[in-house]
């Protein structure tokens, strides 16, 4: 973090600490959950670590009959059921397998928004068997649903009128480099097969009625002329500016705009940390917010009884916006019980969607009397 960046922020949180307790970070707005349904040890997968836990929040095959869950993102359709649009592939496949080489989009439904979902079978079994991963759904602008794959693809979308589908291809995203690298859109390394995929696409419908992108690498990108783009890279790597903080090995962005701000929370994979940055036009000048969660520090998965859930790895966070209140009231994580490479095919181990509440209010309304007491100290 730069030395001016610092010490605005730091004045700032003085502020906001004269009329709180403590500080405050993203992690302290996670509520616990609520069970769906009894806790449950016997007969499901997972480790002690995971156990006991509720089958009926998310979506999970809890004895394993079928299939492991990834990604995802929840959208409400007008006749107020939630729609989870993810990836899964067959327990069969150990995880390392499963999630290049068999992993296909999916649609679930739920009456709630914790769940259980149900699992309705593929999103667009027409195109190449229903193949894809780092699945995310939307609604567009003019109210349809669309889908994105990308990481095993190149980046496509795919819409329908309605939920449930069908689902039709509508084309694959179109980047415009804009004097910037592609690298930042786009893989460039020739030697894999990946070779030109787009990796942890998150579409966001922005405010001023654009679509904007954030990528793995973070660099925002934004379309004037739709959903397909073409998307102008806008700026680089969120975190450049801040040398403190790691400048590779970081994925699986989220992005959401509450409280007259943007936000995007990243994970760094190798020491399980994720970080929170903010800012006010979602393209220049994001600050450091600081650390989101961290696996062996900050419990999520904790439930109104007091039980924790803890996963050995917390991936691919996706918020949940109410478009009523423009607050977020859950997160959606993909978590799995061991270590990638211990998740074997037809074993006792897996990955599964959890669905975690959040106090998005409190958060909106101290995130904007952060911003407040920054401009003051500036």
């Amino acid at each position: 973090m730069n030395v001016k960046n610092y010490v605005v922020y730091a004045a700032a949180w003085m502020v906001i600490a004269a009329s709180a307790d403590e500080k405050k970070s993203l992690v302290d707005y996670f509520l616990p959950m609520e069970p769906r349904g009894a806790l449950v040890s016997e007969g499901i997968w997972g480790d002690p670590n995971v156990l006991p836990r509720d089958i009926n929040n998310g979506l999970e095959d809890a004895k394993l009959e079928n299939w492991c869950y990834w990604d995802g993102r929840i959208v409400q359709s007008d006749d107020g059921k939630f729609h989870l649009y993810a990836s899964r592939w067959p327990q069969s496949m150990a995880h390392g397998v499963g999630w290049k080489a068999g992993s296909k989009g999916m649609h679930a439904v739920s009456n709630h928004i914790m769940g259980p979902y149900k699992d309705q079978g593929l999103i667009y079994p027409q195109w190449q068997g229903g193949r894809g991963h780092n699945l995310i759904g939307l609604r567009m602008h003019d109210g349809r649903y669309a889908v994105v794959t990308s990481e095993i693809t190149e980046g496509e979308i795919f819409v329908s009128d309605t939920p449930e589908g069908p689902f039709e291809l509508l084309g694959k995203i179109e980047v415009d480099e804009n004097g910037f690298n592609k690298g930042l859109a786009r893989y460039t390394n020739r030697e894999s097969p990946s070779y030109g995929h787009m990796s942890n696409v998150k579409v966001l419908l922005r405010h001023d009625g654009r679509y904007m992108i954030i990528p793995r690498s973070t660099a925002p990108m934004v379309s004037d002329e739709g959903i397909l783009g073409p998307y102008k890279i806008m700026n680089g790597r969120i975190y450049e500016n801040y040398p403190d903080l790691p400048q590779t090995q970081n994925e699986d962005p989220t992005v959401w705009y509450s409280g007259g701000m943007y936000h995007v929370v990243y994970n760094h994979w190798p020491s399980k940390t994720s970080h929170h940055f903010s800012s006010i036009d979602g393209i220049t000048d994001w600050k450091y917010r600081g650390i989101a969660f961290k696996k062996d520090e900050t419990k999520i998965f904790r439930y109104t009884d007091g039980t924790v859930n803890d996963w050995q790895y917390i991936e691919r966070p996706t918020a949940y916006l109410d478009e009523q209140t423009g607050h977020v009231t859950h997160f959606i994580f993909s978590v799995i019980d061991v270590k990638k490479g211990q998740d074997r095919a037809n074993d006792n181990h897996a990955s599964k969607i959890v669905v975690v509440p959040f106090d998005g209010e409190a958060f909106d309304r101290d995130m904007q009397a952060l911003v407040k007491a920054e401009k003051e100290a500036e």
